[in-house]
């Protein structure tokens, strides 16, 4: 539209047509307008394609990145790492001490356990491309089997595909609606799922606090069919673990199963590392259902249960997360079958390890730093209070040379932030005795100004 030396407005040429189109569309009749309408207002009601951006918990995620990039926390998490991630590691071509791999007896890259893995990828190609239960049965899978039951002391063993489901289809599938399962507060979130997908009445007891287990088990165990005791046989966040002779007695005495997720334990207690039985030395026959990954010390990737052989026997034609997923791989398999070998012949990987969890546990004692409750085997965690410390501490370790995540709010409470530091058979009491002595000059320097980072904070938002 143009103006004239008056001032009035004139239509331009291309103004004019798109005006004169409109004029002739609306003289349509109301039976031509009616279909038009129709389409228009059913187009307006059409459900409009999801945008994930919506979602309450991904908008809060992304307010708490952008409080944190405005304060300058770099996002400790996803870093590639360019090799094996042992002791050492190579992040961007930079060698680092690695105290966030639970790599904890050094099998991960054996020369016994690669060729173990090379072997059954030459044999048997990259998978078994089929459900165990269907064509998926390779003679391996026995054999890893037999000698994870070997290690447990128990009659038999089922291996999944993966860690989190195997806890998640086990309980899912032997509890069920009327039955109770009574668990720890720091139980792993594969518990508390497959506990949720059972229907069964759940009830957390305080954190190693088993009269308050037997409280439980006085107040409820009269009103359920079926119950479950869990605990673990090394906490993942803490490094500290349950009394088993206790608990066993407890679950005899109220006519209750207990189930042991001896993820971090395997390898880790024990004079030869067969876990926390062996550590207390008990019958490990008492327990009735013993769980354990691949992924610590058996370097592979999966799940497995191990106990009787009705049990193993039972969920192998029956938990759907067994009986629907593909068998482990050959080079998993390979790979954990050379690592139980490995095990059962160099216990003296397991005393290497818990020699350097004491030193780091005990350097770190005097160095004035809060360790919590661990017991110093392989898990040592160091709380510092705030997310957003345990972040930027992290970050500053990470400048001086040293590896070790953070653990935040929701894996913890908010105030129980920490460094974690796994420990291996093959750190050095120099690198042990190093980061030790980086982490408290680094916790002293942030704490020095004890509001700062809080302070930072309240301005982000």
């Amino acid at each position: 539209m143009t103006q004239n030396a008056t001032g009035s407005r004139r239509l331009g040429g291309d103004e004019r047509a798109r005006l004169m189109e409109n004029l002739k569309a609306g003289r349509r009749t109301a039976r031509d307008r009616q279909p038009v309408a129709a389409a228009q207002k059913a187009a307006s009601n059409k459900p409009k394609a999801f945008d994930f951006k919506n979602l309450p918990q991904v908008q809060q995620l992304q307010l708490q990145r952008a409080a944190a990039d405005m304060i300058g926390i770099e996002n400790p998490f996803f870093r590639p790492h360019d090799g094996l991630a042992a002791g050492t590691t190579l992040i961007d071509g930079k060698p680092y001490d690695n105290f966030a791999s639970y790599n904890y007896i050094g099998l991960n890259g054996h020369p016994d356990v690669n060729a173990a893995a090379k072997n059954a990828l030459e044999t048997f190609g990259t998978s078994v491309s089929a459900s165990r239960i269907v064509a998926g049965e390779r003679a391996f899978h026995a054999e890893l089997e037999q000698g994870l039951a070997r290690i447990h002391g128990v009659e038999s063993a089922v291996v999944m595909v993966s860690g989190h489901a195997t806890n998640v289809t086990t309980i899912g599938h032997l509890m069920k609606k009327g039955d109770l399962v009574l668990t720890d507060t720091l139980v792993h979130n594969s518990i508390a799922e497959g506990v949720r997908l059972s229907g069964a009445t759940r009830i957390n007891f305080p954190h190693d606090d088993l009269d308050a287990l037997e409280q439980l088990l006085i107040s409820n165990r009269h009103k359920f069919e079926n119950v479950l005791v869990i605990v673990e046989g090394l906490y993942s966040m803490d490094g500290d673990f349950p009394d088993l002779k206790r608990v066993i007695k407890l679950k005899q005495d109220y006519d209750a199963w207990l189930m042991v997720d001896e993820a971090h334990s395997i390898g880790v207690l024990g004079k030869t590392g067969r876990g926390i039985a062996e550590h207390f030395g008990i019958d490990p026959q008492s327990v009735e259902i013993w769980m354990g990954t691949l992924s610590k010390t058996f370097s592979s990737c999966g799940g497995y249960i191990a106990g009787s052989k009705v049990l193993c026997d039972y969920l192998k034609v029956s938990a759907p997360g067994f009986v629907f997923s593909v068998g482990l791989s050959p080079a998993l398999a390979g790979a954990a079958i050379a690592s139980v070998k490995l095990l059962e012949r160099e216990p003296e990987r397991v005393a290497r390890l818990q020699a350097n969890g004491k030193h780091f546990l005990e350097y770190a004692k005097q160095a004035g730093l809060d360790t919590g409750p661990s017991r110093g085997y392989a898990v040592v965690p160091v709380i510092v209070g705030e997310s957003a410390t345990a972040a930027i501490l992290s970050n500053k370790l990470l400048a001086r040379g040293i590896n070790a995540l953070p653990i935040i709010f929701p894996a913890v409470p908010e105030k129980s932030a920490r460094i974690r530091y796994f420990i291996t058979s093959e750190h050095t009491f120099e690198q042990i005795e190093r980061a030790v002595a980086i982490t408290a000059e680094e916790l002293a320097k942030l704490r020095k100004d004890g509001g700062a980072v809080e302070r930072l904070l309240q301005a982000a938002k």
